[in-house]
């Protein structure tokens, strides 16, 4: 084991730190507000590789393995959690299930364009009553006459308003259960496929999030992802990695809101000193930042990992859970830390304290990530 960054790590950080510092710290008020979708910042995120940051170089990607990959989403989360999530679910869940299930001629179609940033993907998954029970899909796909037609919705898609390529789940069998869900890849454009609702979000304002429909939509027998009924399970391999991307998503969150806390702790004077000076803050400080060290970690290793190519289904939702349940709380605190001028939009924590919340809930809940991990520890 090695706990040091290596000289192209450390380089990595320090490229994607400037570029968020650059591009993104001087906008995030004003995309939050306004629910802007930062789509001039998403393009240069692809030239710089970002979009394509897990596929070989082969494909249009940039080739990294999950702890760079880590890096890069904890880096973009520390200044705008909004940006990172665009690129995660791009990255984790739309591309990485084009990858990791499509045939060749999928991959060579989609993924260049995926990873250079030139498309825009989303996945859909979730639906108004298939969240956390997937069984309870309703959007069907009939084979009829060599086509594919989808009818039926998915809520909660991330990019769905900005996307090109959807990759969707629908039920092909009803009654195989979870091995009668398959997976599609959809274009914008497709007749019969839209995008709807999108949806006024507590944070993450900047991520579009919405719904997507498809009524009588054909799509040719190649469109099929992967294999017939398999769609489901592979979206379990595919999460696995996604939520390793969250657990660093909401680490770098975490990161945000303590730099913020720890910086005006020292500016903030009460009682003719500094508040960092007083015990209680920095009992409060010291809790956050071994927190946040330890969910790093944690983090790394799973991506580790799933580098070896391990199975990383505990791995990732001991991270997911470990690190997004410590960010809420980190969050808070740099929020208490401020005081009343944490719940004014002048100071970042506000909008950490609203963002951090989804790491909670998307990719799985908590209450989710407590049954993945049981399961796999009565298996072994």
């Amino acid at each position: 084991m090695n706990f040091e960054y290596t000289a192209e790590q450390a380089q990595l950080r320090k490229s994607i730190r400037d570029f968020a510092q650059a591009e993104i710290a001087p906008h995030v008020l004003e995309w939050d507000e306004n629910q802007t979708f930062p789509l001039d910042v998403i393009k240069k995120a692809g030239q710089l590789g970002l979009l394509g940051a897990i596929f070989p170089e082969e494909l249009g990607g940039a080739g990294l393995g999950y702890i760079e990959y880590s890096i890069v989403i904890e880096e973009l989360a520390r200044v705008d959690p909004s940006v990172a999530l665009i690129v995660a679910a791009h990255n984790s869940l739309c591309t990485n299930h084009i990858y990791l299930a499509g045939n060749d001629e999928q991959r060579r179609k989609y993924i260049p364009k995926l990873a250079t940033g030139e498309w825009i993907g989303c996945w859909s998954l979730t639906e108004p009553e298939a969240g956390s029970d997937a069984g309870g899909t309703r959007s069907t796909a009939v084979l009829k006459d060599g086509h594919w037609v989808l009818n039926g919705g998915k809520t909660f898609t991330t990019n769905a308003q900005y996307a090109q390529v959807c990759v969707a789940m629908a039920v092909t069998d009803r009654s195989a259960s979870q091995h009668g869900i398959s997976a599609f890849i959809l274009e914008s454009g497709t007749p019969g496929f839209r995008v709807g609702k999108k949806e006024n979000k507590l944070g993450m304002r900047a991520s579009a999030t919405g719904e997507v429909l498809f009524t009588d939509c054909r799509l040719p027998a190649c469109h099929l992802l992967g294999k017939q009924g398999e769609g489901f399970v592979d979206s379990l391999r595919i999460l696995d990695g996604g939520r390793i991307s969250i657990a660093a998503l909401a680490v770098g969150v975490a990161q945000g809101a303590y730099d913020a806390a720890l910086k005006y702790s020292k500016q903030r004077k009460q009682f003719g000193r500094p508040i960092s000076e007083f015990q209680a803050i920095q009992d409060k400080l010291a809790n956050m930042a071994t927190s946040i060290e330890a969910a790093r970690w944690l983090t790394y290793c799973a991506g580790a990992r799933k580098d070896a190519g391990a199975r990383v289904t505990k791995e990732s939702a001991m991270a997911k859970l470990f690190a997004s349940e410590m960010a809420v709380t980190v969050a808070d605190q740099a929020l208490q830390i401020h005081g009343g001028y944490g719940f004014i939009k002048d100071y970042p924590v506000e909008k950490f304290y609203r963002d951090v919340k989804l790491c909670t809930i998307g990719e799985g809940t908590s209450e989710i990530q407590r049954l993945v991990i049981a399961r796999q520890l009565l298996k072994e």
